[in-house]
């Protein structure tokens, strides 16, 4: 049997065709635009999603025997707000995960309905990039299109609906709503009042690795797939990366280096960060989940890369960098405003002690370096409630540098376990699609057998006490700052 992972990420769908196994046949990325009409504005048209990825399975399976397709599944990412009228027609570009527009609505939802509220009705609190804010900022600034909504979805939902039928979605990706009730995996009904949403606005909640549908008949034969296909429902891109990397079950921990940047930590037992600066999640293995969010990882670079210094050769850039810890440049990573542990999107993005004699290598370093301690603000949280983490898996486009893993390690001070496939949410749409299909018992199972770990980054001592200066200094410089960020806007 085969299986499809399709990873819908910010900027492209990636899509992976893997067997039982975990053998990966043939990988096909597909780009499509992002929108970016107002400052702090992020949009996609969900058209572009679907046309690219049926293109995309065309590409994937042309030299395959399309009868060994058995399921398919998603990691996709998270937050974005698509909504639909009655006729299931999309009404308007999707909202995505790093746009900032709502925060006169997550004010309201922190301050005026109050964080603990929030927390006790979702376990988080309420962030620019979730999805209710997104709803009231519909309900205030597009009341016409407000009142057509029918139907409420999240990005790789949609294509899972636009491939089977179902309105559905999964716990891990719906506990970024800000609608769910994450303990009790049900919709909040308080949070459906605030939002002025109803029940039958929402889909119908599914366990990651559960079947929502088949393929229907159109989408079948335009593929030339079987309509027995099964659609299995996926997970949020992080939670499908964390299956990817086997961080399920008690106790495992997943730095994700992609798009934007994530500490993830798997718990076979519900928490709560009490000042909420970690989410708390449902995981895709069905249990739970901490997660730390940074909204800029390795965009960071790709801005610094493409847009700065204006070269791709990234590797090339990396090669002059060897005073690891000793650098004077800092860097805040708040291209976008910033989430974990902030929850500030007026942050930006920052350099910070350069001198005339600062060299092209520091900038970069300090980019690098500024997007670990970021991560490691996150970790703090996690080492503050007691959880003790020795070592972690990376995955995402940044882990491809062997240089960043090295300063992960270093200023994270933990194992940074490689493994044989760093291609997250797809491989982990493609494990989770095995396991709907009854290949495997459960998701641990499925992790067990298939995410095999190839190489370890082991932290230096001497580097580590660097680091650990390096990172005080870094710590004091956004709470400096942050009054400033409202008055340059």
């Amino acid at each position: 049997m085969l299986f499809i992972g399709i990873d819908l990420g910010t900027s492209a769908v990636k899509i992976l065709l893997m067997d039982e196994k975990g053998k990966i046949h043939n990988i096909v990325s597909l780009e499509y635009p992002l929108y970016f009409p107002h400052t702090g504005w992020s949009e996609q048209n969900p058209k572009d999603w679907y046309e690219k990825t049926i293109e995309g399975i065309k590409k994937l399976t042309e030299d395959f025997d399309k009868s060994q397709v058995a399921g398919i599944s998603f990691g996709g990412q998270m937050h974005g707000l698509v909504v639909l009228d009655e006729n299931d027609c999309v009404i308007r570009p999707a909202i995505l995960w790093n746009d900032g527009r709502t925060t006169k609505e997550t004010n309201y939802l922190n301050d005026v309905i109050g964080k603990d509220k929030l927390s006790q009705y979702t376990a988080n609190i309420a962030f620019a990039g979730f999805t209710a804010p997104k709803i009231l900022w519909m309900k205030n600034n597009e009341p016409e299109n407000y009142e057509r909504i029918a139907k409420i979805m999240l990005p790789k939902d949609y294509l899972a609906y636009r491939l089977s039928g179902v309105h559905c979605t999964d716990y891990s990706d719906a506990s970024g709503m800000l609608l769910l009730d994450v303990k009790h995996k049900c919709w909040s009904k308080e949070m459906m009042e605030i939002c002025g949403v109803s029940e039958c606005q929402l889909p119908k909640l599914y366990e990651s690795y559960e079947v929502v549908g088949t393929l229907k008949a159109d989408v079948a034969k335009e593929l030339g797939l079987s309509e027995q296909v099964k659609i299995i429902a996926g997970a949020g891109d992080n939670a499908a990366a964390a299956v990817g990397t086997g961080t399920v079950g008690e106790g495992m921990c997943n730095i994700s280096l992609g798009t934007s940047g994530t500490i993830f930590i798997s718990s076979k037992s519900f928490g709560v960060d009490e000042n909420n600066a970690l989410h708390s999640f449902d995981h895709a293995d069905g249990y739970y989940h901490l997660m730390g969010c940074m909204l800029s990882a390795a965009s960071c670079n790709k801005w610094w890369m493409d847009e700065i210094l204006q070269t791709k050769d990234y590797g090339k850039e990396q090669e002059g960098i060897v005073k690891l810890g000793e650098n004077h440049v800092f860097y805040l990573p708040y291209l976008m405003g910033e989430r974990s542990p902030h929850n500030d999107p007026k942050a930006r993005a920052t350099f910070i002690g350069m001198t005339m004699d600062t060299t092209r290598e520091e900038m970069t370093q300090a980019v690098l370096e500024g997007v670990a301690f970021g991560l490691r603000d996150s970790l703090e949280v996690a080492r503050s409630l007691g959880i003790k983490i020795e070592r972690t898996k990376i995955c995402g486009g940044g882990a491809k540098s062997p240089l960043w893993k090295k300063i992960i390690a270093n200023v994270m001070n933990l194992k940074v376990d490689v493994i044989e496939s760093e291609e997250g949410p797809g491989y982990g749409g493609a494990m989770l699609a095995a396991v709907g299909c009854g290949v495997f018992e459960s998701v641990e199972e499925a992790a067990k057998k298939l995410v095999k770990v190839v190489d370890t980054v082991e932290p230096c001592p001497e580097l580590v006490e660097k680091y650990e200066k390096q990172y005080r200094k870094f710590a004091r410089i956004y709470p400096t700052v942050k009054e400033l960020f409202p008055v340059i806007e």
